[in-house]
């Protein structure tokens, strides 16, 4: 094969990775680059650059929370990961490629393999599929929601250095010695932990390989070690949390299998590289070149196409897709995912849930889909940074605004590597404002002033604080004024029916609060709380009813043992109860019933 269409080949094979990562996010898992978006707050500040930069691999934390801003746009968010990690996937091969170079030092002493020097320079077409090793576990890492883009943009740093070691190598074991005292420091406050790859790069960087060279990776390494050691003084995280890396993960003391995996494949990949003799014979090297280039390929696809996915979890992302769906309103979207494969989570059942009463369904198909009991409809609080914000969505539509603001802080808080939350400051800007009180919103717009992606919102936001009639306008802000509660008070997880009733009192409109307040006691199976409630809403909006309304007062007039009024009921249904009971009592198969009342309440 031509150098030409060697090169060629090399190319096109990088671009297919590429497609293949970017339509893998964009069109699979589009949600994922929104979830982690949600837990950054970037801003094009002074204060926030030298926030970063003060702190051990905070310039690569930056340059990737840079990045992860334009997850806010899907087919952008594909792009940057897609990118990222070809860029790896060149490096890794420039690295191998070019590894054989010999110090002056050894060109005066004569090798003792005897090597012509092409031994050293492995053809680029035999050896680019395994240059896909790197970009692959990397890609199959991210599959882990809190691995954050940090460590990627941190081996992609370290591997440019790398190159200049590798140029540096060249000119004898002083000017190694030298760089490694001089960039591993630099480059630990650069990138982190990761760092410690390139310490022992530097001493591995030659060929052929002397003790010399082993023990100038071991000291370098040791030194790497000692220089993180010594941060801790400077910064206040602990010895462990800066091994592990400031910003590679969300959680800050956990070193994952995987990351270590990199870290060695990072310096394994070049090395080996290096030391791998060239095939000879002609005819015998092209058919086992080609046969090995087509396994290896083959072998990388196989990666890309099993292992990769198994690292996405599926109920994780299950909850993911339904919040990024409850956080972009598509309430039908949310509907139909649940009719595909019923949620079976609190938390998914919550987004179920609130997407039927957004659509006003909620007391018409609520046993259309599994229950787990009241949990379903507003799950208990949890510090959680992000189960939390789906059960702060259904508060925020219901009117409890002050509930729903207490969430989003508490939420932002509990984020474990500290950082603040795009969506939860948005959030908090707009409780404010419907609260009105106008200085605390203006300090959450200012933050938001300050982004990419939210300065055109919040500019527009900006602009109602003070103006009471606009805000009364507003199609959302209005509408939640008029529902909420105008008295401000605490109230337990057990009372949250009562606080429904509560809202249905203040604003008889409120559908929502009269879905969420009629179902709760339902899901409780509760049916004498269920018709007190039912008599309750009949005051308040006359002629209201369902047939899921229905079924549960033909239950409760037969646990009674008495007939529903004159008209109350339609007779086809009581005709249905009484076949389902039957079928109950002779304990004959209830599948017709699944989505009534009637089965929901016999599943005691």
């Amino acid at each position: 094969m031509s150098r030409y269409k060697s090169k060629l080949l090399d190319w096109s094979l990088t671009l297919v990775f590429g497609v293949a990562v970017f339509l893998f996010w964009w069109r699979s898992y589009p949600f994922a680059l929104s979830y982690q978006e949600q837990f950054q707050l970037f801003l094009f500040d002074q204060d926030y650059l030298l926030d970063r930069l003060a702190e051990p691999g905070g310039a690569v934390r930056y340059v990737a929370e840079l990045l992860v801003q334009f997850y806010n746009s899907v087919v952008l968010g594909a792009l940057v990961i897609a990118v990222l990690l070809m860029l790896m996937q060149r490096l890794t091969l420039a690295l191998m490629q070019g590894q054989g170079a010999r110090s002056k030092e050894q060109e005066k002493t004569p090798s003792t393999l005897h090597l012509p020097p092409s031994t050293f320079h492995p053809q680029p077409s035999t050896f680019h599929p395994l240059s896909f090793l790197l970009p692959v576990l990397v890609w199959y890492m991210m599959g882990d929601e809190s691995q954050l883009l940090a460590f990627p943009v941190a081996i992609i740093v370290t591997q440019l250095l790398m190159l200049l070691v590798r140029w540096l190598a060249q000119k004898g074991l002083t000017v190694r010695i030298v760089s490694m005292l001089v960039l591993v420091p630099v480059g630990y406050w650069l990138c982190g932990p990761v760092v410690l790859v390139l310490a022992a790069y530097i001493g591995l960087a030659n060929r052929p390989l002397r003790l010399t060279d082993w023990v100038l990776a071991a000291v370098g390494v040791g030194y790497g070690a000692l220089c993180v050691y010594l941060s801790s003084f400077m910064v206040p995280y602990t010895v462990s949390q800066l091994f592990c890396g400031l910003g590679y993960y969300r959680f800050f003391e956990v070193m994952l299998l995987t990351q270590l995996l990199a870290v060695v494949l990072t310096v394994a990949l070049p090395v080996v590289a290096a030391a791998m003799p060239q095939l000879t014979g002609p005819s015998v090297k092209g058919r086992l070149q080609a046969v090995g280039y087509g396994g290896l390929v083959v072998g990388v696809a196989v990666l890309c196409a099993v292992v990769v996915p198994m690292n996405f979890d599926a109920k994780t992302y299950e909850l993911i897709e339904y919040d990024y769906l409850v956080r972009t309103n598509q309430w039908d979207k949310v509907i139909a995912k649940a009719e595909q494969q019923t949620p079976d989570l609190p938390m998914s059942v919550c987004a179920t849930n609130l997407a039927l009463a957004m659509k006003g369904e909620l007391d018409v198909r609520l046993f259309d889909f599994y229950q787990r009991g009241t949990q379903g409809l507003l799950p208990k609080f949890e510090r959680n940074y992000f189960t939390t914000l789906t059960t702060g969505e259904a508060y925020f539509y219901l009117g409890l605004v002050n509930t729903s603001q207490r969430f989003a802080f508490e939420a932002m808080e509990a984020i474990p590597n500290y950082n603040k939350s795009s969506r939860c400051v948005r959030r908090l800007a707009e409780t404010n404002l419907i609260n009105g009180h106008y200085e605390v919103a203006r300090k959450y717009l200012q933050m938001l002033e300050k982004t990419l992606f939210y300065r055109k919102w919040a500019q527009r936001t900006m602009a109602l604080l003070g103006n009471e009639q606009q805000i009364n306008a507003h199609p959302l802000y209005g509408h939640l004024r008029q529902m909420q509660l105008e008295d401000d008070f605490l109230f337990s997880d057990q009372e949250l029916d009562k606080i429904c009733g509560q809202l249905v009192m203040k604003n008889s409109k409120n559908k929502m609060a009269t879905q969420y307040l009629l179902m709760y006691p339902l899901l409780d199976r509760d049916i004498n709380r269920f018709m007190n409630y039912m008599a309750f809403v009949s005051q308040q909006n006359p002629g209201y009813t369902t047939p899921l309304c229905q079924e549960a007062a033909v239950f409760a007039y037969a646990s009674l043992q008495q007939q529903p009024p004159q008209g109350a009921v339609p007779p086809a249904m009581l005709q249905r109860f009484n076949s389902f009971m039957q079928a109950y009592r002779s304990k004959g198969s209830l599948e017709m019933y699944r989505h009534t009342v009637w089965y929901y309440f016999a599943q005691k």
